[in-house]
């Protein structure tokens, strides 16, 4: 008598990836509470950011909400900055940009900046 059996293959090592467009990624930061970490125009210049940084190093990128809240920054000003940031080791957008990575949208001279 031969007898039946199952192969059970770890599902945690396979990933499915779903590919997002930026209602979702909005969506994705609401159901997790933390949809007031930046505004719809920055929330949409992240998203942005993401893309073309996924296209430059030819890489998908893994949504994570809770690490982008921690390590991505969004500030209306450059006046906004300084309250984080000591004014005399960034006086200009030049200066941070050579610090960190910095992505400027809008037209009043916002921004988001990955934390350092």
């Amino acid at each position: 008598m031969v007898r039946g059996f199952l192969i059970y293959k770890n599902i945690t090592q396979n990933k499915m990836k779903q590919t997002i467009n930026f209602y979702s990624f909005r969506d994705a930061f609401e159901k997790l509470g933390r949809g007031n970490n930046f505004t719809y125009d920055g929330l949409r210049a992240l998203f942005k950011y993401l893309e073309e940084f996924e296209e430059c190093i030819g890489e998908e990128i893994e949504l994570d909400v809770i690490a982008l809240c921690c390590e991505y920054i969004e500030y209306d000003n450059i006046e906004e900055f300084w309250c984080d940031y000591d004014q005399e080791d960034y006086p200009d957008e030049e200066s941070i940009m050579d610090a960190t990575n910095y992505y400027a949208f809008g037209d009043k001279g916002q921004f988001i900046i990955q934390a350092f």
